[in-house]
C-alpha cells in the first residue's frame, strides 16, 4: 500500500514537472515569436542572457527568503556546464539562420539519438527493442510534420553538428550534475544562472550583431516590445527551472522525447493564432503518430527492461533538501 501511494505521489509530481515544462516553454515560444516577428527584436542570444539575469534573481530571492539551501558546485565543472549551455545557445541560433527550416529540425532530431549514446557510453543504460521503435515512431512523426525542403551548406552542417552535441551534453550534465553533487533544481540553477547571464551578455550582443547586421543598443523600444520582453523574461524563469526539474525527475532522452509534444502543441496553436495556411493532412498525420510514439515511449520505458541503467554514480552524502524527491522521479 506504502510503495502504490508513493507511486501515485511520484506520477503525479511528474505530470505536475512535465505540464510546468510545457506550459512555459510554449508560452515562451509564442511571447518571443509575438517580440521578434511583430515588434523586430531579433536579438536572440542577448534575449537569452536576459532571461538568465531574471533566473539569477529568482534564485537569489530563494536563497534570501530560506526556499534554498546553501550548496557547492566545483568550478571546473560549473565552467564545463557553462560552455556546453552557451554553445548550445548560439550554435541553434546560428544553424537556424545558416540552414534551411527543414535541416534545422533534422539537426534538432539527432538530438535524441546523440542523447541516446551518451547515455549509453557514460551511464551503460539498456534500451528495450520496444522502446527504440518507439522513440524511432517520434522522430519520424515529428519529422513528417516539420521538415520541408531540406538544403544543406558546409557551414550550416558546421554549426548544426556542434549545436547538436552541445545541447546533448548540456542536457546530460543538468542531470549529471544532479545526481553527483546531490543538487535541486533551485540550487543547480544557483550556481548555473549568474554565469550564463554574465557570459551571454558579454558576448550575445556581437553574436547577434555578426547574425542579423543590427545592434541591440540601437534598438528602439516601443511600450508593446518592452512588455513583451519583460514577459519573456518572467516567462523564462519558469522554462529554466522547469528544465531543470524534467531532467531531475526523468533523463535527457526524456525529455527529448516528450519535448517533442511541445513542438506538436507549437504547431496546432500557430494554427490557431497566426493562420491556418500551413495546416494540411502531412502535418496532422505527423502529429499524430507523434504522439503516438509518445505514449509508446512512457509506456515502454515504464517496463522492466524497458530502460535500465547498469552503472550507478556516486552521490554525495548529505543529500540536500529536495533533491531526493528529484531521484525518486529519475529513471532506473
Amino acid at each position: 500500500m506504502t510503495s502504490l501511494k508513493k507511486s501515485d505521489k511520484k506520477a503525479v509530481l511528474d505530470f505536475a514537472a512535465w505540464s510546468f515544462n510545457v506550459t512555459t516553454s510554449v508560452g515562451i515560444i509564442m511571447v518571443n515569436k509575438a517580440l521578434m516577428t511583430k515588434h523586430g527584436f531579433s536579438f536572440a542570444t542577448t534575449l537569452t542572457g536576459l532571461h538568465f539575469v531574471t533566473t539569477t534573481l529568482m534564485t537569489i530571492a530563494f536563497r534570501w527568503l530560506g526556499l534554498s539551501q546553501p550548496s557547492q558546485l566545483p568550478l571546473a565543472d560549473l565552467i564545463k556546464f557553462v560552455i556546453f549551455s552557451n554553445f548550445s545557445i548560439v550554435g541553434m541560433n546560428v544553424s537556424l539562420m545558416w540552414n534551411s527550416v527543414g535541416f534545422y529540425q533534422i539537426a534538432k532530431l539527432c538530438m535524441i539519438p546523440a542523447s541516446c549514446l551518451l547515455e549509453i557510453v557514460f551511464d551503460h543504460v539498456h534500451y528495450s527493442r520496444d522502446t527504440k521503435l518507439s522513440i524511432m515512431v517520434v522522430l519520424i512523426g515529428v519529422a513528417v510534420c516539420t521538415v520541408t525542403d531540406v538544403s544543406v551548406n558546409a557551414r550550416g552542417l558546421i554549426a548544426s553538428v556542434i549545436a547538436v552535441w552541445s545541447t546533448a551534453l548540456q542536457q546530460y550534465y543538468v542531470h549529471f550534475l544532479q545526481r553527483k553533487y546531490s543538487l535541486n533544481s533551485f540550487n543547480l540553477l544557483g550556481h548555473t544562472a549568474p554565469a550564463q547571464a554574465g557570459s551571454l551578455l558579454l558576448v550575445g550582443p556581437f553574436v547577434d550583431y555578426l547574425l542579423t547586421g543590427k545592434r541591440v543598443d540601437h534598438f528602439n523600444f516601443s511600450s508593446l516590445a518592452l512588455f513583451f520582453l519583460t514577459l519573456s523574461c518572467f516567462i523564462a524563469i519558469g522554462v529554466n527551472l522547469s528544465q531543470f526539474i524534467c531532467i531531475g525527475r526523468f533523463s535527457a532522452v526524456s525529455f527529448q522525447v516528450l519535448g517533442h509534444m511541445k513542438t506538436v502543441l507549437v504547431l496546432s496553436l500557430g494554427f490557431i493564432f497566426f493562420g491556418k495556411e500551413g495546416l494540411n493532412l502531412q502535418v496532422v498525420l505527423g502529429m499524430v503518430l507523434a504522439v503516438l510514439g509518445m505514449i509508446w515511449y512512457g509506456n515502454a520505458s515504464a517496463k522492466p527492461g524497458g530502460k535500465e541503467r547498469c552503472s550507478f554514480l556516486p552521490v554525495r552524502s548529505g543529500s540536500l533538501k529536495g533533491s531526493s524527491e528529484e531521484t525518486d522521479g529519475a529513471e532506473k
